[in-house]
């Protein structure tokens, strides 16, 4: 890894390796100053250094380099100076757009270019072979070589500068743009998949901002300008998707708009959810989701009403007929006829999740929501006022569809109508963002919704037609279409009809057997009879003998209703308590984040949840006591109906009938009528199996011969053919024999063409495979030598180390010996000096003894007394020692005796009396003031008069 004092080095260094051609290494020392940490303050040098980086990474597709660097560039600048960041980003997006583009000419230019030796030839045979071997064409193999690397680098850079900008509140405006421009890049050249790609990056990148609230540079989406980039991002990405025809993801752009909007608790302006609306109608369309197209259009045409002043009453007709015409294109029978319980729940939470994105609610509720009909469409478009607007032939053709009843001649009217409104349309110049409308698209729905609304009054008033006179009657489609179209409808219970080919007939209304009306005579009958008996037998009785036995029947019912109640409404209780704590706890977490910015608003968000809890459950608890109502009426009404029917006395509401009573009764009305199915059922498939057995035995003798015919007929094709091909094999071997014939003359001048190339393709390979062994004999010699070499010097350097380690030995050892003779001397010396000491003691003690001894003396006999002659007279010399002086020499010895060993020496008692010689040179050392000069020497001999002096001299320093 380099290092560079300061970073223009760096850039320096990155020039001068330009120059020279090692961009790999130039690029390799920039990324490494720019990850380096000790530049982590920004400065004007560094965004120099980002510019020719960002270069050199698109001059060598290094995304992976780019992102990295952008990164660590992103680190240094978000606090200090954000420009800078944003100005290197677009700098190379610039780059990398030029290059794409510069590659995308190139293969244009090399794919026109006239470059051919013939004139007359077409292609030349490096091209055909080329195309024969590869499969492809000239302009995909240009376009995979210079092209696809170069767009493959532009979409990671939109990747690499979305994934860097995300969540980056400083450079929305940056992000916005760069989605735009991905979002083009792949309209232009139709990147279908990269666009959903992208889709999915713009959409994690969302959820991501929502799960992450506490970024600290997190973009604010309640701000309105934040608000307004992200809108406009999302229908860009609309727009792109319905031009490159994904409507799949155009669905899913329009279910984030509608997300991000009721994250935020706002509406977009009104010429956005122009656009909304127009794409809406187009996806829907596409989806043949005819109903849902309808509402969509309707709601473009509030709009357009409402806020677009410049309209023209052209374009309003226009826009009108469109909604009216998406109206009527909806089939008039419901699809949910027949199928799952599963089914239509799936199909209801469909329906409530569309109404949604069409109504545009910011705060969608599942409850009250008014469910998407036709009828409820029709009746809206009356309300609305939109009949007014359109043109007289969708006014006509309005009303012969739906108010008008003329089976006969419903065709003819209806079919230049059609054709009238299939010339409608056209561009609109007050409405741009419905740039077109053409109401031909809507005839095939119109003429089918016809057929439909003829088959239905047909059905009303005739019982059998022939089919030729049904065919002439419907003159849009052949019988089959219309035979199809009527299966749908009998499929949904919209027409009762029944088409039978061998009569060449239709049957219109219920099929029944012959037995039905039998059974219901029968039925009838103990009808009547049931009623004369309950006139000759009134129930009072009956009743009141039921009542007797079970008197206490009333009581049990009303205690388990009412506790019935009670544990319902406790259950209530307990789901509200729930649902109260979790709405407890997530108004707590969100206080807990917000409270340094939004301390004044808890209090308002706090009462108006309470109010809108309070409102929802007030309004729940309303329509449920409205439904069990509505309910308990309809059952009392079909109870009323069916009592009366049968000549029962009817129910009453003062009556003490329980809506569960009710609901028991209808039950077992409907299982006793689904009983009575199951049985006709039965029969019908009894009699269906007979029949076809029946049939089956009839037909086994007329299939057994009409197989034996065909056998004798196929034996003798079988012998025609083989005949033939005998013949034709024969053709084929003579013509084969005279082929070869032909061929035999050429045979030499093969052998000679043969010979020629094996000898030549000899020489070249002996050239070759001469010129590859010199080669090889070479590159061994040299690598023999490179080893000699090698090994020389290894020799060498071992014996240079081998030397200067015995050098090293040898010191170490002399050094070694050196110490060890150091030590011992200073043992010797210490031992010598010791021993003196000693001696020194010795002596000075035997100074205090005879000097103590001389006090006591002194003090023992009167000083009258002479002097012996022997002894000399006590005259004080200045060379003499004074009484007290050898206590003063103990303490002022220059030689350090430890305490153990003058404790030692004090305990041994007296020591035998020195010698004179001695005495005297000890006086003459201890007396104070006194030096010991070199010309000075003892009587007695010089053995130890060196040691004394040397003692002295020490003493002395």
């Amino acid at each position: 890894m380099s290092t560079f004092a300061k970073p223009e080095n760096a850039l320096k260094r990155a020039e001068e390796l330009i120059t020279v051609g090692q961009k790999q290494e130039a690029l390799q020392a920039l990324h490494d100053l720019i990850t380096s940490r000790r530049y982590r303050a920004w400065q004007k040098t560094l965004e120099r250094i980002m510019f020719k980086y960002v270069e050199l990474c698109v001059d060598m597709r290094r995304g992976r380099f780019a992102k990295d660097g952008l990164i660590q560039y992103r680190i240094v600048c978000q606090q200090v100076n954000i420009n800078s960041l944003e100005e290197v980003i677009k700098h190379f997006m610039h780059l990398a757009t030029e290059r794409a583009e510069l590659a995308r000419s190139q293969a244009q230019a090399l794919e026109e270019a006239l470059d051919v030796e013939d004139l007359e030839a077409d292609k030349r045979p490096e091209d055909l072979m080329l195309s024969y071997v590869s499969g492809e064409k000239g302009k995909d193999r240009s376009d995979r070589e210079l092209v696809t690397p170069w767009f493959k680098f532009l979409w990671e850079t939109y990747r690499t500068v979305l994934e860097i900008l995300r969540n980056n509140s400083k450079l929305e405006g940056l992000y916005a743009m760069t989605a735009h421009r991905a979002f083009q890049f792949c309209k232009q050249y139709k990147r279908t998949t990269e666009f959903r790609r992208l889709c999915e990056i713009i959409r994690n990148h969302l959820a991501n901002l929502n799960k992450y609230r506490d970024q600290r540079d997190r973009p604010d989406l309640s701000a309105p300008e934040s608000l307004q980039l992200y809108l406009d991002t999302r229908f860009e990405q609309l727009r792109v998707a319905t031009e490159l025809e994904l409507w799949q993801e155009a669905f899913r752009s329009i279910e984030d708009i509608h997300g991000l909007m009721c994250l935020v608790k706002k509406t977009p302006k009104a010429s956005l959810m122009v656009v909304y609306y127009a794409k809406l109608t187009e996806i829907f369309w596409i989806s043949s989701s005819h109903l849902y197209h309808a509402y969509a259009w309707l709601k473009l045409f509030s709009l357009q009403k409402s806020f677009n002043k410049n309209l023209s009453q052209k374009d309003l007709q226009l826009i009108a007929s469109s909604v009216v015409l998406a109206a009527l294109s909806v089939p008039p029978y419901d699809h949910s006829q027949g199928v799952s319980h599963l089914e239509l729940e799936n199909e209801k939470e469909r329906n409530l999740k569309v109404a949604n994105l069409i109504g545009f609610d910011v705060e969608p509720r599942s409850e009250g929501k008014e469910v998407l009909s036709r009828a409820g469409l029709l009746a809206e478009l009356v309300s609305k006022g939109v009949m007014s607007c359109v043109t007289q032939e969708v006014k006509d053709l309005y009303h012969l569809l739906e108010h008008e009843f003329i089976p006969l001649d419903l065709a003819t009217k209806v079919q230049p109508l059609l054709t009238k409104i299939s010339k409608l349309g056209g561009k609109l110049s007050s409405a741009s963002s419905v740039p077109e409308v053409q109401l031909s698209q809507y005839v095939p729905a119109l003429e089918k919704l016809a057929t439909l609304r003829l088959l239905q009054q047909v059905s009303q008033v005739y019982q059998t037609m022939k089919i030729e006179t049904l065919s002439k009657m419907i003159s849009f489609f052949d019988f089959a279409v219309v035979e199809k179209i009527s299966v749908d409808a009998v499929k949904h219970n919209f027409i009762p009809m029944k088409v039978d080919h061998m009569k060449g007939a239709v049957f219109f209304g219920e099929q029944t057997l012959e037995s039905d009306g039998l059974r219901d005579h029968l039925a009838l009958f103990a009808e009547s009879l049931s009623k004369a008996r309950v006139m000759i037998y009134p129930p009072v009785k009956k009743a009141r003998k039921l009542g007797e036995t079970l008197s206490g029947l009333s009581e049990i019912v009303e205690k388990e209703h009412k506790r019935l109640l009670a544990r319902k409404s406790i259950i209530e209780k307990r789901k509200e308590e729930q649902e109260r704590q979790l709405l407890e706890m997530e108004r707590e977490e969100e206080s807990k984040r917000l409270k340094l910015q939004k301390i004044t608003e808890e209090a308002e968000q706090k009462r108006l949840a309470t109010e809108y809890e309070q409102r929802k459950n007030q309004r729940i608890l309303k329509e449920i006591e409205e439904r069990e109502l509505e309910e308990a009426q309809a059952l009392l009404q079909e109870a009323e109906k069916r009592s009366k029917k049968k000549g029962k006395k009817p129910v009453l509401e003062g009556e003490k009938i329980t809506k569960q009573t009710l609901m028991e009764m209808a039950l077992t009305e409907q299982l006793r009528e689904r009983q009575e199915m199951e049985k006709k059922l039965q029969r019908l498939a009894k009699t269906m199996d007979y029949l076809e057995r029946a049939k089956r035995e009839e037909a086994a003798p007329l299939v057994e011969a009409t197989f034996q015919q065909r056998l004798v007929e196929e034996a003798a094709v079988h012998e025609r053919e083989e005949q033939q091909e005998i013949e034709l094999s024969r053709q084929r071997h003579a013509g084969d024999l005279e082929e070869k014939r032909r061929l035999g003359r050429m045979l030499e001048n093969k052998k000679l063409f043969h010979d020629r190339v094996v000898s030549r393709r000899e020489d070249e390979f002996n050239r070759l495979r001469k010129e590859s062994q010199d080669r090889i004999n070479q590159i061994i010699q040299t690598r023999k030598q490179e080893r000699e070499i090698q090994r020389k010097m290894i020799y060498y350097l071992r014996a240079e180390e081998e030397r200067l380690r015995r050098l090293r030995e040898e010191e170490e050892a002399q050094q070694r010996e050196e110490a060890e003779r150091r030590r011992k001397e200073e043992a010797e010396r210490k031992a010598k000096l010791d021993e003196i000491a000693e001696i020194q003691r010795q002596r000075e003690r035997e100074l205090e003894e005879k000097a103590k001894k001389m006090r006591e003396e002194a003090l023992g006999k009167p000083s009258s007394v002479a002097p012996r002659p022997a002894d000399p007279p006590a005259v004080a010399r200045p060379t003499d020692p004074v009484p007290t002086v050898p206590a003063v020499a103990a303490q002022n010895t220059g030689k350090y005796v430890p305490r153990f060993k003058r404790q030692q020496s004090e305990a041994a008692g007296q020591a035998p009396p020195p010698e004179t010689g001695g005495s005297k040179l000890d006086d003459r050392a201890s007396l104070p003031g006194d030096r010991w000069r070199d010309d000075r020497r003892p009587s007695y001999g010089g053995g130890a008069s060196r040691p004394t002096w040397s003692l002295n001299r020490n003493r002395e320093r």
